[in-house]
């Protein structure tokens, strides 16, 4: 709202008339957060007991949807090789005869719909994605529940939007609402929800999004908390973190899982380009990675299913180093060759599995080559957990709080933010692309990573203007409207404000005038104008300049 307009001019009244009106859209998503939050959360709550109802009748015979099985416990011998491939079998199906956006793991899916479909996801992904990863789990892919729950919550928000009369812009923000809703209905973590949204759909920090996306991860939270419990999806236990003796360690632990989110990534993209060349249809390729999932999963079983009991098991430093190593490997096999093969399922689970393993097994090595470190493997694994799967996704911070949730330890704070910004680093350094991005930027897709502010927000019309000289005011070339009005550009204004206004008229050109009454014309701002300030600021924030030291040193020689 511009508040330097003069009392009386009709300008003011439209500003504030717009001001309101941004209110009561604001007011109205919220509403409708509420609602998106309160289904993404009972959404959660049938899929897991789904998930349970499927994975204890395929695994052990029994009609039990009250908890999620440990599938390592079966009986079923050299048969296990048999029932993820049905599992894929019937996921391709379903990809192929239903909608092929089930495939993956689920987030992706929903970023490509914000960049390329105006934020609208098909309805009836809304029900085959919960359903497809029931199954896949369900019949012991090494696969999360959440990036499904993030998608369905996704397309319930888009849905939302598109049944009302909304912009683009709003049933974004109603898709991100679901897909943060259904992350905080699954791990009972809301903040690290928000912040996932903000860095991974969403591109921006405003109160516009980021107050719905509060509202619909309390209710999808208080959703959580009332079916599922307060509890978290695993247990974490109480842990040394040995600040500030263990820094060091600690940062030698981001650099291994830096490097162990590159290879995971580059291991997973390099399988499903493999399966792209099989010389048959795609619909049977999860049937075939279900097969190889089966043989995986004969050897270790421990690998199938969401696996949180195991993941509660390494945050509470109960596993040997022996085990830790073989998890760490199997389970990571056994997710890129899955998850490559185009079934569905979620990727946080599995590779928080795999990054936990990786920090426990750290901790347990340094400790026998350094014992004065006295790593706590539980705390080690605790970050690995959470640096390895921030670091492939680009999401440091939400996983630096998401970690932190499931603490509530301050102590954990320094350590986390240490090790998952070294990862990054090494992951920034390594990877174009994130594994979420890389399947959208093989499409041609570019997906905002960073948040800056841009050079059009920043310099002034008056600025970049050109000056009108003596006896060119009257004939300053500018733009008209349809009725014969000039266009005109305020000298204090942004050059956002221009441009947006030169796209919404279609000109190429404005006339700038001051805020006077009447107002007197200083020039005209054309694109060229406006190109030329961009590439001159650009070029002042990246050449270097002489720091105190070197004008100094250049003082004295002269």
């Amino acid at each position: 709202m511009n508040t330097d307009l003069p009392l009386g001019d009709p300008r003011a009244a439209e500003a504030f008339e717009s001001a309101r009106g941004e209110g009561v859209t604001l007011l109205r998503l919220s509403l409708l957060a509420a609602l998106i939050g309160l289904a993404a959360g009972v959404a959660a709550f049938v899929l897991y007991r789904l998930i349970a109802l499927i994975g204890n009748l395929v695994f052990f015979g029994r009609a039990d949807a009250s908890h999620l099985p440990t599938m390592a416990g079966h009986h079923l011998g050299a048969w296990v090789i048999a029932v993820p491939a049905l599992g894929g079998l019937v996921v391709g199906l379903m990809a192929r005869y239903g909608s092929p956006k089930i495939r993956g793991h689920g987030i992706p899916e929903a970023i490509e719909a914000v960049l390329v479909s105006r934020s609208r996801i098909a309805p009836r992904v809304a029900w085959l994605k919960p359903l497809s990863a029931a199954i896949a789990i369900g019949t012991g892919g090494p696969f999360g529940a959440e990036g499904p729950i993030i998608q369905t919550g996704g397309a319930l928000g888009s849905l939302c939007g598109q049944l009302l009369h909304v912009t683009a812009s709003e049933r974004k923000v109603l898709l991100a609402c679901g897909a943060a809703a259904g992350m905080a209905a699954t791990f009972s973590t809301p903040i690290a929800a928000v912040i996932l949204a903000l860095e991974l759909l969403l591109f921006e920090f405003r109160s516009r999004s980021f107050i719905p996306l509060v509202v619909a991860t309390t209710i999808a939270t208080a959703i959580h908390f009332a079916l599922l419990g307060r509890g978290a999806m695993f247990s974490v236990a109480a842990a040394d973190w040995g600040v500030p003796r263990a820094l060091p360690a600690y940062a030698l632990l981001g650099v291994v899982c830096g490097f162990a989110a590159v290879g995971f990534t580059r291991a997973l993209y390099w399988v499903e380009d493999q399966f792209e060349k099989l010389p048959f249809d795609p619909m049977w390729w999860p049937a075939l990675g279900g097969a190889l999932l089966g043989v995986i999963g004969w050897i270790e079983p421990r690998v199938l299913g969401v696996g949180y009991a195991v993941i509660s098991a390494e945050l509470a430093g109960r596993l040997a180093l022996a085990t830790l190593l073989a998890l760490a490997f199997w389970k990571a096999l056994a997710l890129v060759v899955s998850l490559g093969s185009g079934t569905s399922g979620g990727l946080l689970a599995p590779m928080f599995l795999v990054g936990a393993a990786i920090g426990g097994a750290f901790a347990e090595v340094a400790d026998r080559l350094w014992p004065a470190l006295h790593l706590s493997p539980a705390a080690c694994a605790l970050l690995g957990m959470a640096a390895m799967f921030g670091a492939a996704a680009r999401a440091t911070f939400a996983l630096i709080v998401f970690a932190f949730e499931l603490t509530r330890d301050y102590g954990s704070i320094l350590p986390l933010m240490l090790v998952c910004v070294v990862a990054d680093a090494v992951a920034l350094g390594r990877l174009r692309h994130s594994i979420m991005t890389e399947k959208l930027a093989r499409r041609g897709l570019h997906v905002a990573s960073e948040y800056t502010v841009d050079v059009l927000d920043l310099v002034h019309v008056g600025e970049a203007m050109e000056p009108a000289g003596v006896g060119e005011l009257a004939t300053t070339p500018a733009a008209v409207t349809g009725d014969g009005a000039a266009l005109v550009a305020f000298a204090d204004e942004s050059l956002r404000a221009a441009v947006d206004r030169m796209a919404a008229h279609a000109v190429t050109e404005l006339i700038v005038i001051d805020r006077a009454a009447p107002p007197h014309v200083l020039g005209a701002i054309g694109i060229g104008a406006i190109l030329e300030a961009r590439r001159r600021r650009l070029v002042e924030e990246h050449v270097r300049e002489p720091g105190w030291l070197g004008r100094r040193r250049s003082q004295t020689t002269g």
